[in-house]
């Protein structure tokens, strides 16, 4: 969780893990996966698009990560930002 706080609301300025936006951090052997939600679900899409790159870049930093997904709930552009966040 050290470095999810790390990641900074854009909007607000505030790190996620103190919003209490991380919903579930799974963690096997090397893969990452992180779920979370933004404070409402029309939040702008470029927040969203941000906070899920920077929360997969932060942990793919860290030594011994082989992969990461990170995956957006409850946002009216869910599905957009999750693909484009895969394929990063």
């Amino acid at each position: 969780m050290e470095k999810l706080s790390e990641v900074i609301d854009p909007e607000i300025g505030i790190s996620i893990v103190e919003m209490g936006l991380i919903d579930e951090v799974k963690i096997e052997n090397g893969n990452i996966e992180v779920v979370f939600h933004l404070t409402a679900p029309f939040c702008p899409p470029v927040c969203a698009l941000t906070i899920a790159r920077d929360i997969k870049q932060k942990i793919k930093s860290m030594e011994g990560v082989q992969n990461v997904k990170v995956t957006l709930r409850n946002h009216m552009m869910a599905d957009m930002i999750n693909k484009y966040v895969e394929e990063m």
